[in-house]
């Protein structure tokens, strides 16, 4: 995560978020640590401060969560840079739609449906990753191949691989429920769809990824 630490920070405080709330008075945010903005209050105050144009509390805020959406954007678009700018422009949403947050959520959930959208409507944009679930799973899995399996001997490299071997549905199901480590409820908001539907996507998901994984050779079972 060097590249998020490193960068991000210096892309969100002079890149498009910065320019964009130069009305509302945003300005560069430093780097604050997390430990510090622990003590801040909890999230939903500090989105209150955030929807009265408080600049510390957006601070605080952008560094409780940008490397977990940074993380969980990778996931879903896979590649670094893409993921750094669709994190400045979710935390610009956030910026000026903090009014707006209900609390009827955590705002990690919130945050985590705005990154959603951002995603998807960026893999809208790029035609040759416009596949559906039939597609996706009709591409043969590299990881089949001995050759590949010898040169993925990292077990996070082998895992990295199969999870991008599965379609976007189930990659995004997997990511929130195991890595982001959100419930069956806060995973059927942040996805708009209904409950039943997160539990049958996530049984498909772990039964796809479990077959991936033994075909790479680690016995692990998602089941």
């Amino acid at each position: 995560m060097n590249t998020i630490t490193a960068s991000l920070g210096h892309e969100f405080a002079v890149g498009a978020v910065a320019n964009a709330v130069q009305g509302r008075g945003l300005t560069q945010p430093k780097a604050i640590n997390p430990a510090i903005a622990a003590k801040q209050g909890d999230d939903a105050d500090v989105l209150a401060r955030i929807a009265s144009g408080d600049k510390l509390a957006m601070k605080v805020l952008y560094a409780r969560h940008h490397v977990q959406t940074y993380r969980f954007l990778l996931r879903l678009v896979g590649d670094e840079a893409h993921a750094e700018d669709l994190v400045s422009e979710v935390f610009f949403d956030v910026w000026r739609n903090a009014h707006q947050f209900q609390g009827n959520s955590r705002v990690s959930t919130w945050i985590l449906a705005i990154a959603r959208f951002k995603a998807l409507s960026a893999l809208r944009r790029r035609k040759d990753d416009e596949l559906d679930e039939d597609q996706a799973a009709a591409i043969a899995d590299t990881a089949d191949d001995p050759e590949i399996a010898v040169q993925k001997k990292d077990r996070v490299a082998i895992m990295r691989q199969c999870l991008s071997h599965l379609s976007l549905v189930h990659r995004e199901i997997i990511d929130l429920a195991y890595y982001q480590d959100k419930p069956i409820n806060e995973v059927a908001e942040i996805l708009g769809v209904p409950e039943n539907t997160v539990k049958t996507r996530m049984f498909h998901a772990r039964r796809r990824l479990s077959e991936l994984l033994a075909q790479a050779g680690i016995d692990r079972t998602y089941q």
